[in-house]
């Protein structure tokens, strides 16, 4: 089984600096798809310059051809179901229908307090992702002129029309980030793709043979709900963020360092490993000759 290699840019940069043409060379490197982060603010990069996911993929579906594009991920902290709903729509039609929608449950960062409310607890942000997803759903492939009407707890429409829908039909894939079981649930149900950056509790302190094994239990646990509605898991793209693991950045060292790391993943029934862009002064630093090897030659020695 061949390992597709992805890239996620993050959006710090003006597009006529740097923004557009990381996004050109992405689609020269040969990256499967380019994702980007949808936070109004993110962690370090919060005092200085950050722009939006939708506009950012939306100026990048217009100076790429083949790459495909999306958000790792988009959550429910600052978005409502049915404004997103038109929005993506949106850009599946300008990329010809290139984007995949990375979307999460969420977290505490900034974008959890930045529309003036406290950060929702971990039951209530649950809670509205297994409303935000469902509804997500009806409102892109229920494209008739009756429109989607729902009345729910957190989520709430009223006739939303979404006509002509998504240029992939019935709608463009979700990629679910999930380790809980109501979230492996969802991405069980609702994803063309499950998403996972490892167990964080191990991040600090942990072993890279550690994060192996809380990323087995964490397949086995899809692979459980999946078979409990009926699903082959082998028909789930299983996407693995790097970054966030105990081997931090040294998977993109080297050509041989990254390859190995992404084999051992391979055996775990990953089937899409992403990078990050380099960063320099980051924690996503990496040498740019180093990285762009990696994207032209380990693909071939990973299938």
């Amino acid at each position: 089984m061949s390992l597709r290699l992805s890239t996620v840019i993050l959006p710090y940069r003006r597009w006529s600096e740097g923004g557009r043409s990381a996004w050109m060379r992405a689609e020269q490197l040969g990256f499967h798809t380019g994702y980007t982060y949808d936070h109004l603010s993110w962690r370090s990069f919060r005092d200085g310059p950050w722009f939006g996911a939708i506009p950012t993929l939306t100026a990048a579906a217009g100076v790429t051809d083949r790459l495909r594009l999306g958000t790792l991920v988009t959550s429910p902290n600052f978005r409502h179901p049915v404004t997103l709903a038109k929005e993506l729509i949106s850009l599946d039609d300008i990329s010809g229908g290139r984007v995949t929608l990375g979307i999460g449950a969420g977290g505490t960062g900034f974008d959890a307090t930045a529309l003036g409310h406290e950060p929702w607890a971990p039951r209530e942000r649950a809670d509205r992702f297994a409303e935000f997803v469902p509804l997500l759903d009806r409102l892109l492939t229920e494209d008739g002129p009756e429109g989607v009407s729902y009345q729910g707890e957190h989520y709430s429409a009223h006739e939303a029309r979404n006509i002509p829908g998504c240029v992939q039909r019935p709608r463009l894939p979700f990629a679910v980030a999930a380790t809980g079981p109501r979230g492996l649930r969802l991405a069980a149900r609702y994803g063309q793709a499950w998403v996972t950056t490892g167990d964080p509790k191990l991040y600090e302190n942990g072993t890279p043979e550690q994060s192996v094994e809380a990323l087995r239990g964490q397949v086995a646990k899809l692979t459980d709900a999946c078979a409990a509605i009926g699903r082959d898991v082998t028909g789930l793209d299983k996407i693995l963020l790097t970054g966030f693991t105990p081997d931090r950045g040294r998977p993109l060292q080297s050509l041989d360092a990254f390859v190995d790391f992404a084999g051992r993943h391979r055996e775990l029934g990953f089937t899409e490993i992403v990078v990050h862009w380099p960063i320099p002064d980051s924690d996503f630093a990496a040498d740019e000759k180093v990285f762009e090897q990696i994207a032209m030659e380990a693909p071939a020695q990973l299938r």
